[in-house]
């Protein structure tokens, strides 16, 4: 993928090790990351970056991901919108299937790839 085809991710988490690992990852794999480490902050940095994907930690230290997504939506951000959480997808029950998230994928199992698939099933 060239550079001006890499499309823009959004990393959305509260811890600074996790973001730069995701980025190490992200960027190998030739997306272009910005970075925010709230709800706050990812709104203002999407409504600015208007990113082609939010990779969004359901647990911040301000509002969670579930109403960050929502808040998202609202201002019809076109983006695909991804859940992350050490926790199981299970564990958000009915939340999850209620968001306006595109999906969900574990932190563990963060990759280029799976990244890749939530883009091509959203057309993006």
């Amino acid at each position: 993928m060239r550079v001006a085809d890499a499309h823009t991710v959004l990393l959305v988490d509260d811890h600074p090790g996790f973001r730069r690992l995701a980025r190490q990852l992200l960027e190998a794999a030739g997306f272009r990351v910005s970075e925010a480490a709230s709800g706050a902050e990812a709104a203002t940095v999407a409504a600015r970056l208007r990113p082609q994907l939010v990779l969004l930690d359901v647990q911040l230290p301000d509002i969670d991901g579930f109403q960050v997504a929502e808040r998202l939506a609202a201002e019809r951000l076109d983006a695909v919108i991804v859940l992350t959480s050490t926790r199981e997808a299970r564990d958000f029950g009915h939340r999850l299937a209620a968001s306006p998230a595109a999906g969900f994928l574990p932190k563990d199992e963060l990759s280029g790839t799976r990244l890749r698939a939530f883009l091509e099933q959203a057309k993006v």
